[in-house]
């Protein structure tokens, strides 16, 4: 019987889990086995009730330690099915990291990107300065009269606003930058000053209180309006194709004089006409002008010895004419069935 229990023992030490899906069941089915009513060592237990008395001892022994060690292996299995579970749920890491998911830049940054590259092509060079700027930069020294709408708190956020100080305002547009540079650099100058600006206006889909803009600034001796004229049909070209034609028409800007507007020929109908450009065939992106004397003057620069241009486009005007975007507010809400329709321009 001794040879027997040892057997057994054997068979219990060699015994698994895991041949089926069904694991707890199967831990069942070992129980049953050999510590049910009917088992293997239930059956031993009976047969040891009528051994010689001489053999008893220590056939009691081998069927206590049996019985220990079926109980101790059932214990086992529960504890392996119990950790498989939990490994189920839990990040393995040692696996080689998965890359599918990679991230892009946000179109607006794609779209800047593509202006300032445009534009260094043909020598300007970056820009950049403070976003809280105070009045002489942001307005007094660009020409704006002191009863103009834009110092109105309708249109700016004034940081600091007091009687008899000077107003602190968190800039409305990135001409301040070119009013640093001229402020520090001798001509010839030509820069762009891409960057954030903010303005007080209501959310919409076509209005937002944060956006973008990139300006150009050009300052050298005898800078001519034609030389205007061919910067922006060349930029025209390399940002919505070699068929974009221009046109420009007079407008008002405190510090360019004379001023205009700039449309480019409707880039979805061809110029026929479509609801994008409401039926006129051409498309508004951005204002330019000569530099005003005045701004020159105040720069430092000698006006009757230089001249020059400059110009200012939103920058999520451009994403929404290349792109056909329909409302601004999707620029901000980091919403990702937006942002991924992106990812193959990056």
């Amino acid at each position: 019987m001794l040879s027997k229990i040892e057997n057994i023992i054997r068979d219990i030490q060699l015994a698994s889990v895991g041949k089926t899906d069904d694991k707890l069941a199967e831990i069942e089915q070992f129980r049953i086995k050999y510590l049910g009513k009917k088992g293997i060592i239930s059956e031993l237990f009976e047969q040891f009730k009528s051994l010689p008395a001489d053999q008893k001892k220590e056939t009691g022994q081998a069927l206590n330690r049996l019985k220990n060690i079926a109980q101790s292996r059932i214990e086992e299995f529960k504890q392996y099915v119990e950790n498989d579970v939990k490994s189920e749920h839990t990040v393995d890491l040692t696996l080689p990291t998965d890359y599918s998911e990679v991230g892009s830049r946000h179109v607006l940054s794609v779209v800047m990107n593509e202006i300032i590259e445009i534009f260094s092509r043909i020598g300007f060079t970056v820009a950049e300065s403070v976003e809280i700027e105070d009045d002489w930069h942001l307005f007094s020294a660009l020409n704006f009269p002191h009863d103009h709408p834009a110092r109105d708190m309708q249109d700016t956020f004034f940081v600091e606003k007091e009687e008899g100080k000077q107003e602190v305002a968190l800039r409305t547009h990135t001409s301040s930058v070119q009013v640093r540079v001229m402020e520090n650099n001798k001509p010839p100058i030509r820069i762009i000053a891409p960057g954030r600006v903010f303005r007080n206006e209501a959310i919409s889909a076509r209005a937002h209180c944060i956006f973008h803009q990139v300006e150009a600034l050009y300052v050298d001796k005898k800078v001519s309006f034609a030389d205007l004229k061919q910067t922006l049909l060349y930029f025209a070209k390399e940002m919505f194709g070699e068929d974009t034609k221009i046109r420009l028409r007079p407008s008002y800007f405190p510090f360019t004089e004379p001023s205009a507007e700039m449309d480019i020929s409707c880039n979805i109908c061809g110029g026929n006409g479509c609801n994008i450009c409401k039926g006129t065939g051409w498309l508004e992106i951005l204002g330019c002008g000569m530099v005003d004397p005045n701004v020159l003057e105040s720069c430092g620069i000698d006006s009757k010895e230089y001249s020059g241009f400059a110009l200012g486009m939103g920058v999520e005007r451009m994403a929404m004419l290349k792109y056909q975007i329909r409302d601004l507010r999707l620029y901000f809400e980091n919403d990702l069935r937006f942002l991924r329709q992106f990812d193959s321009i990056v």
